[in-house]
């Protein structure tokens, strides 16, 4: 039996593991940092294969690795565990409204697969390095005010899960990344692999804080904070025609408090956003104007202004090399012509993935086998063997495709790839550009005003 085959068999031989996973995460959805149930899951089935699990302790998520036993690269796979709110959806947890609409669940029944195939007899004979398996929280960015107490709590340093295990240090030591994400592709295509980049974003809070007086009486008395709002959107607005095309920039703001009763002038309205980009660069130049025009804008009315910008997700490219190794280990599973290897110049879409493709090699294919939309009442995990078994069995492929002979293509792919940043004190510094938090108008007591809208440093 060729080794190709005892890939397949051994993902054949858990499938019932793999499908039992995705049905349980299916039915326990839980959303960012919250995922305590999968975690237990996960950690259960792990520890039963073998596998010595390092938890994150007070936030859920963990890594497991298996030594291959030779010196060479290091291959981490990951799952992500959390859901989405879409309390619209048929199957979202009537309590909390999250539902797996995006998929998550079905990358964790997946590393279990892999985790399962790697331990059987045979799978990894002639291999060399490790292989690090890790179940990672919180890649969508939302319930910002949670997530917001976790940093102020000192839970948490990031919003998202992988830059957070970035920062606790959980990738030191790995090559290079990957995960299968669930989608939806053309009859006959069982994974698409997206050329890039996807977009970055920087998650936005501006608070404006005015004077409350009686709307009708005394409006004079006031300082209208939603006029403020309203005017700083307008100045954002018309900086737009200042975005260049290929940079991709995007600034979509809403207003999430807008006054409390139609008789007060409002004395506090809430602004939130994000800004994307396909560069980092470009997003904090764009970033730092709209900052201004809100600054400017707050100014003109007698406003205070605060403002909260968090790093989110940074700009992702599929490494090339990987790609290839993605599209040949697919056919060599299921035929030629099965693997889409994309040729967008970009995509609007965002992922943390993003962030360790900043340090290292990254892929992130799409499975097919969905339904509906993504992010919608309507998405549905169609056929779980494509979404779940194929991209097992593939991902257990690839790292033997990687780290068979030496890992010779593992090893070529490390030493080609050009990091965006050298190491991770230069890819803090960037988060730290990014972030910024305080009063973004300061009134002086000469009658003078002062804008300033600076990062904040987490890290020293």
């Amino acid at each position: 039996m060729g080794w190709i085959q005892q890939v397949q068999a051994a993902i054949e031989r858990n499938r019932p593991l793999i499908l039992d996973a995705e049905r349980y995460l299916w039915d326990h959805p839980e959303t960012g940092y919250h995922e305590w149930k999968a975690h237990a899951y996960l950690k259960e089935k792990m520890e039963a294969m073998g596998y010595r699990v390092e938890e994150a302790g007070e936030i859920p998520g963990f890594y497991a690795e298996l030594d291959l036993g030779k010196a060479g690269p290091c291959i981490a796979v990951l799952g992500e565990m959390d859901a989405l709110t879409c309390p619209e959806h048929p199957c979202a947890n009537p309590e909390t409204g999250a539902v797996h609409a995006c998929g998550h669940h079905t990358q964790c029944a997946a590393l279990l697969g892999v985790a399962a195939a790697l331990r059987e007899p045979g799978v990894t004979d002639g291999l060399c390095g490790k292989i690090r398996l890790m179940a990672v929280p919180a890649e969508e960015i939302i319930e910002l005010e949670f997530r917001e107490s976790l940093v102020r709590q000192g839970v948490v340093h990031y919003l998202q899960g992988k830059p957070e295990f970035i920062y606790r240090g959980y990738f030191d030591g790995v090559d290079m990344a990957m995960l299968i994400h669930a989608g939806k592709q053309a009859k006959g295509t069982h994974l698409k692999v997206r050329n890039g980049p996807t977009c970055g974003c920087i998650v936005k809070k501006m608070t404006f804080i005015g004077k409350a007086a009686h709307a009708g009486a005394r409006p004079q008395e006031g300082i209208n904070a939603l006029y403020a709002a309203t005017a700083a959107i307008t100045a954002a607005n018309a900086i737009r025609e200042r975005f260049p095309d290929d940079e991709h920039i995007r600034f979509h703001p809403i207003i999430t408090e807008g006054g409390d009763a139609i008789n007060v002038i409002p004395d506090r309205v809430v602004v939130e956003s994000y800004l994307r980009g396909a560069r980092v660069a470009p997003m904090e130049a764009f970033n730092r104007a709209i900052n201004n025009a809100f600054a400017g804008a707050a100014a003109a009315f007698g406003a205070r202004l605060e403002i909260t910008d968090w790093p989110g997700a940074l700009p992702m490219r599929n490494e090339p090399a990987l790609r290839q190794v993605a599209k040949e280990a697919m056919e060599l599973l299921e035929g030629p012509g099965t693997c889409l290897l994309s040729t967008e110049a970009w995509s609007p879409g965002g992922t943390d993935m993003g962030n360790l493709s900043a340090l290292m090699p990254v892929v992130q294919p799409s499975s097919s086998g969905v339904q509906g939309a993504g992010h919608s009442k309507d998405f549905m995990i169609a056929d779980p063997e494509l979404t779940c078994v194929v991209p097992a069995a593939c991902l257990t492929t690839m790292i033997h495709l990687l780290l068979q002979d030496g890992a010779e293509r593992a090893t070529a792919i490390k030493a080609e790839y050009q990091p965006v940043f050298p190491d991770t004190a230069a890819y803090f510094a960037a988060l730290d550009a990014l972030s910024v938090k305080g009063e973004a108008v300061r009134y002086e007591e000469d009658g003078s005003i002062v804008i300033h809208c600076a990062s904040e440093k987490k890290r020293t």
